[in-house]
């Protein structure tokens, strides 16, 4: 694992604890030598977390919509920064210069791209490991939304538990570097994609 992309809100919530755990993420992701690629805003968890980074000596990939960057919201002293046309655009570089996915606290565009990434998982398009850093139980509902899906049989008991999820970077960290993909038999094959 040699870079990480990180989901988070643009802004920084009302909670002290989710820009205190951005600042630690963006430590620990630099201690370990491990490149944060992220959706390149300067504002909110996401400009948070990049400052920590640098802060640290690390590298930060930023990769952003035009239209974003048009309003000034790109964080110009990222180690590389990527303006790209679409929203899908941004999703798919991210995805690709990622060798693991974290979702800190967010909003809708948060969760639209883990489940993105999740989905993808699922269908066998990567297996590169997905957690939530669940920072002051803000995920707590979502995993038990997630684990209901699971005993209702909507969601394979080996796809629920790839997702996984800690209260601490350090110890979300040391899980994503651990995973090893579930070999699950697939509803698709490549002649139906």
């Amino acid at each position: 694992m040699k870079s990480v992309a990180v989901y988070c809100g643009s802004s920084a919530g009302t909670n002290p604890a989710y820009v205190a755990q951005a600042r630690a993420l963006g430590a620990a992701l630099a201690a370990q030598g491990l490149t944060l690629v992220y959706g390149g805003g300067r504002v909110g968890l996401m400009g948070t977390i990049a400052d920590a980074v640098l802060a640290a000596g690390g590298k930060v990939v930023g990769v952003i919509p035009g239209f974003l960057d048009a309003k000034e919201l790109a964080h110009k002293g990222c180690t590389e920064l990527h303006v790209v046309r679409t929203m899908h655009e941004r999703k798919l570089m991210m995805a690709d210069r990622a060798d693991a996915f974290i979702a800190m606290p967010g909003g809708y565009g948060t969760l639209e791209e883990l489940f993105e990434v999740l989905t993808w998982g699922q269908l066998g398009l990567h297996q590169k490991p997905v957690g939530l850093l669940n920072v002051a139980g803000y995920y707590d509902h979502l995993l038990l939304a997630l684990d209901r899906m699971r005993d209702d049989q909507l969601l394979r008991a080996e796809n629920r538990a790839a997702l996984l999820a800690d209260a601490s970077p350090a110890g979300l960290l040391a899980q994503l570097a651990a995973y090893r993909s579930p070999q699950v038999e697939k509803w698709l094959d490549s002649s139906t994609t």
